[in-house]
């Protein structure tokens, strides 16, 4: 990757922990007041207003208030979650680890998975498992996330039984070692199952039309002719070459993955991001808001930005492009 293109990610980077500082000075009442919200202005103390006031330097210059806004990023100080009672950071870091579970285990299942699936169906190009695996992902793929969750609820939690309907652990149980993995992989079944299949198709159709187009390569016939066992040539020569578009597609993916498990864990009231945003918007906190919404544009840029230093390294050609 190039120095520029590093460098841009720096000023993306500095251009939204600055705009997080400056809208809500931006607003027409008093930047407390925006920050925080009517209601919880109303039930605060005069003492907390003084203390939120003076952490947030609310009574200096402008230029003050912005150095003491960096100080704070520096120590890791997003600001106070009124209805949590305690520090943003903490509240967020208590609920980030279930959506990065989920999350990760369905990037890394998906891709497996679609690449997998994409190999067998574009070597098999119009046979009877491509045309059952394409029509059937083309079928869940136009299906919402949050819709295949509720599908998912219904049939295997409500009446089928078989899986729990919320949480990602059985309360009080008292599981510890294996007991405790297996029953938070019970509850995490039915939400990793509905992202996975919302997410296969993409991996899955770049898969099968990036291998087709490489069956017809002249390497692919050379190997033929050198009586080269179909299993290495459907693996090692052309599925190989079939991963550098899915690389980059999957760096990108995990942008989409990490918002659609938001929806997925406020449908089965996982404890994750998800369901953190969502009670932070009905109880209007807005410092907790701030945070989350910081947090994703973080990952965001950081997700992008790997993306970018790693593919040069799986594929020389693109740094010898630039």
């Amino acid at each position: 990757m190039s120095r520029t293109a590093g460098i841009n990610y720096i000023i993306a980077m500095l251009l939204i922990l600055t705009l997080n500082f400056i809208l809500p000075r931006l607003m027409p009442s008093d930047p407390l007041q925006a920050i925080y919200g009517n209601e919880a202005m109303l039930a605060m103390t005069d003492e907390l207003k003084a203390l939120l006031t003076s952490r947030f330097a609310l009574d200096q210059s402008p230029l003050e208030q912005f150095a003491a806004y960096w100080q704070a990023l520096i120590r890791g100080d997003l600001g106070h979650s009124y209805y949590y009672n305690a520090p943003v950071i903490e509240v967020i870091l208590g609920f980030l680890p279930w959506t990065v579970l989920l999350a990760g285990l369905a990037l890394v299942i998906s891709t497996l998975l679609g690449v997998i699936l994409g190999i067998e169906s574009g070597y098999r190009r119009g046979g009877k498992l491509d045309r059952f695996v394409l029509s059937g992902l083309m079928f869940f793929s136009g299906l919402p996330d949050f819709f295949l969750g509720v599908l998912l609820l219904l049939l295997f939690g409500v009446t089928l039984q078989l899986a729990p309907l919320s949480g990602a652990m059985t309360p009080y149980a008292g599981y510890t070692g294996l007991a405790l993995a297996l029953d938070v992989m019970h509850h995490l079944a039915l939400p990793l199952a509905a992202l996975i299949l919302a997410r296969l198709t993409t991996t899955y159709l770049l898969t099968r039309s990036t291998m087709i187009a490489t069956l017809g390569e002249a390497f692919i016939i050379t190997a033929r002719a050198k009586g080269c066992p179909e299993y290495n040539i459907r693996y090692r020569h052309a599925g190989k070459n079939a991963l550098l578009p899915v690389f980059t597609a999957t760096g990108l993916q995990f942008t989409r993955l990490f918002t659609g498990a938001l929806f997925i864990e406020i449908v089965f009231t996982y404890p994750g991001m998800g369901t953190l945003l969502y009670n932070a918007l009905l109880t209007r906190d807005y410092p907790l808001l701030q945070g989350i919404l910081l947090l994703v544009a973080v990952v965001v840029l950081t997700i992008n930005y790997l993306v970018d230093r790693l593919y040069p390294k799986i594929d020389p050609r693109v740094s010898h492009a630039r």
